[in-house]
């Protein structure tokens, strides 16, 4: 299975769109959706229309537009609100079973009303179906689900889970029709039939058209009505050119930082085109195999946290479209520290480098070759690798050089542990540090770097999945973080922003740049 996480490409516009914040509002607002239609240029494709299989960006996009969760994160924040819920609470201490009431007056797209049995029905079947391209994965520490009544849904998890709430405020918690979707298989006509503030109107190869859903019960309130979105399939200059010509009114995700330079000072008649930006969540990490008889030796990945310069990365490589990143839970994200930077500095020390080799009696050249696939994280990760490898043989202590791979191969090459040292990239289906730390520790981490820290896998995760009040996981993250810059299983290297490139008349996209990763269509207006 490919999650939905690895879907980085590079810093620029790589942003994913994960949960919804619920939108338009019958019940708790006024008549939305008066504006004008806005069309959207993206490079992703759609590659599902049903919630039980799609876990890569462009279908979560169309999730969390169409489809309401319980939960969702308010703009500018990274806390969890109510949304087809009334109210969510852990009952207990343990975080172990977590208790939902509905709001009144839910119903979906086609009429039907939204009930605890929806809600229930559309976990168990994404459990259940358990697509290898979907998101059942988040959700598999339910054990059972409880209805007592039509408004009342109470989630009964395995083992304690804190993050619960983030985890179905994603586009893992889309809830579906039971009358619409089959329990033990997936749709496949392409239609969606959500609670969420639009309704899907048509779906191709080329485009999605979505209107405002006038049955959409919550708090937002649509400042247009309706959106389109373009697909370019990774065309970089089909995307700019369009947005030049005025054919489409913003762009989000897949053009280049040379770009986005270009179109910043761009005018297109009286209409200039600008460069929105924001807060992200995706990072980069450069990745040791602890069983390699080179990069698992400690003192070579210590000299070479010595001697990697991120900002040269961020500057020559990105264009400055990301930030340099010292720590395995980013910038915005609660518990965040600095904890590689504390460490090893934030510009080379080719001394330091030099005496923990000698200090480890390694006194040859290191010989080392770094792994990139540009199919996966973008054509810019090969430039990247190829500037790191400069980095090293710089300080006259190694000999490191490059090799490209296709993606299929090079995620069979880190299986089967050929690999030294390798890329690997990160969009977090939640804003919490638990999404950038627990997928990473263990025998089955994502990584597959072979990296088993028994105090993290054994002490500290349990400890913070149990912490309801996320605050109070702050020193047991700030403890992980620590034990990760002293052993080095990986090597932070940057953290993107967030970009759009709009047409001057069109305004509220920073409603949708920021570490919540939530893309919130009902916020974009045009003029």
């Amino acid at each position: 299975m490919i999650r939905r996480n690895q879907w980085l490409a590079a810093p620029l516009g790589a942003a994913t769109a994960a949960a919804l914040l619920s939108g338009c509002g019958s019940q708790d607002g006024t008549a939305a959706g008066s504006g004008k239609g806005v069309v959207m240029g993206i490079s992703d494709k759609v590659k599902a229309t049903d919630p039980a299989s799609g876990y890569d960006p462009g279908s979560w996009l169309l999730f969390n537009n169409v489809f309401q969760s319980l939960l969702s994160f308010p703009k500018g924040g990274t806390t969890p609100e109510p949304d087809a819920a009334q109210s969510c609470n852990f009952d207990g201490g343990d975080s172990k079973v977590y208790k939902c009431t509905l709001r009144g007056g839910l119903k979906f797209s086609n009429g039907h009303s939204l009930t605890s049995k929806d809600v229930k029905y559309s976990f168990e079947r994404t459990l259940k179906i358990n697509d290898e391209n979907g998101p059942a994965v988040m959700l598999s520490s339910i054990a059972g689900i409880d209805t007592p009544d039509d408004k009342t849904v109470v989630f009964r998890l395995k083992t304690s889970d804190a993050t619960f709430p983030s985890k179905i405020a994603s586009g893992a918690g889309s809830i579906v029709d039971h009358a619409e979707y089959p329990a033990d298989k997936l749709r496949t006509d392409g239609k969606a039939f959500g609670s969420g503030v639009y309704k899907l109107d048509s779906i191709s190869d080329k485009s999605a058209n979505f209107s405002v859903n006038d049955s959409y019960t919550g708090k937002a309130k649509p400042k247009n009505n309706g959106v389109t979105m373009k697909f370019f399939n990774e065309d970089q200059a089909a995307l700019k050119k369009v947005l030049e010509s005025g054919d489409v009114d913003f762009a989000f995700r897949g053009l280049a930082a040379k770009d986005i330079a270009s179109l910043s000072s761009t005018k297109t008649g009286n209409n200039k085109v600008e460069v929105v930006s924001g807060t992200g969540a995706e990072v980069q990490h450069l990745v040791f195999n602890m069983n390699d008889p080179i990069a698992g030796k400690l003192p070579v990945r210590k000299a070479i946290a010595y001697l990697v310069d991120r900002e040269a990365l961020v500057k020559e490589v990105y264009d400055g479209t990301a930030t340099s990143l010292y720590s395995v839970v980013p910038a915005g994200i609660g518990s965040h520290n600095t904890a590689f930077f504390d460490r090893y500095g934030g510009s080379p020390q080719p001394e330091k480098a030099k005496a923990v080799l000698r200090a480890a009696n390694i006194k040859d050249k290191v010989k080392l070759t770094l792994y990139s696939t540009p199919t996966r994280y973008g054509p810019s990760t090969d430039q990247e690798f190829e500037l790191i490898a400069k980095q090293l043989n710089a300080s006259g202590l190694f000999e490191a050089d490059v090799k490209s791979v296709e993606f299929e191969q090079y995620e069979k090459d880190i299986q089967d542990g050929k690999y030294g040292v390798y890329v690997k990239g990160w969009v977090p289906d939640y804003p919490d540090a638990d999404n950038f730390t627990q997928p990473f520790f263990g025998p089955d981490n994502v990584l597959q770097n072979n990296y088993d820290n028994k105090e993290i896998t054994g002490t500290i995760i349990p400890s913070t999945s149990a912490k309801s009040d996320r605050t109070a996981a702050n020193m047991d993250y700030n403890r992980l973080q620590d034990i990760v810059a002293d052993e080095i299983p990986l090597l932070p290297l940057w953290q993107g922003k967030q970009y759009a490139v709009t047409r001057e008349n069109v305004t509220g996209l920073q409603w949708s740049l920021d570490a919540s990763t939530v893309f919130r269509f009902w916020e974009i207006s045009k003029g």
